[in-house]
């Protein structure tokens, strides 16, 4: 692994009384609806920074891994949420940035390096980042190729990289959750990435290795079947 660049001076979004406040509403309220089954979550680093790397079913995830971590966790969010007009939008901009929510534009280049410098500013500053390395949600079920963002972040911060399979999420529909023998919602935290072998080796190889051991990772603990392509049936 390289060594961790300098801190960045950009401002770092903290979560706040939004956030906690809306774990303790939603985790009671959670385990009724979903009955989630949460395995592995000691696994989970108690201090320093944490890179979820998980994949992505359903709009729910961003908020069935939060309630289910042992700490606060941050995501990438759509960058139209803040920029809503009107008292909605204004709302939406108070809210996403209230919980540490990071826009991110549906872009290359420099947009997709202010997200990716975004996390790593989050990591650095010794929290818990989650990303969906697909880049979207599967709508097959299957899992896809992972991007080369969520490995730059950690080759960039040397943060602990830990996998998150997902189950159930995609297949819950509106008022589905209430019926008898209801699916569970399961969540899976897998030990951390031994990354350690990959100290000295070139960049580019060696994001493409950690990339790799991500989805390996994740399909083990999701049980999904890999599609080896990148994910295009989703544009969410």
């Amino acid at each position: 692994m390289t060594a961790p660049a300098p801190p960045s001076p950009t401002p770092v979004p903290r979560p706040g009384a939004v956030y906690f406040l809306g774990r303790v509403v939603l985790r009671p309220l959670f385990w009724i609806l979903y009955r989630p089954r949460i395995v592995g979550r000691a696994n989970l680093p108690e201090r320093g920074p944490v890179l979820l790397a998980s994949n992505h079913l359903a709009a729910l995830d961003t908020v069935i891994i939060p309630t289910s971590a042992s700490r606060p966790v941050q995501f990438l969010i759509k960058s139209s949420y803040f920029t809503g007009p009107g008292i909605l939008g204004r709302f939406a901009r108070w809210f996403f940035t209230s919980i540490g929510g990071v826009p991110v534009h549906r872009a290359t280049g420099r947009d997709a390096r202010a997200a990716l410098d975004a996390g790593s500013s989050i990591l650095r500053a010794g929290s818990v980042f989650a990303v969906f390395p697909e880049g979207t949600r599967s709508r097959d079920g299957k899992l896809h190729a992972g991007h080369g963002g969520a490995a730059w972040m950690a080759r960039d911060t040397g943060a602990a990289v830990v996998p998150v399979g997902l189950i159930g999420t995609g297949t819950i529909k509106p008022l589905t959750h209430l019926l008898p023998g209801r699916p569970r919602v399961e969540v899976h935290f897998g030990e951390p990435l031994d990354l350690t072998d990959l100290q000295g080796v070139p960049d580019g190889k060696a994001r493409r290795e950690i990339t790799e051991r991500m989805m390996a990772a994740i399909a083990r603990l999701s049980g999904q079947e890999r599609s080896g392509s990148v994910n295009a049936t989703s544009r969410d």
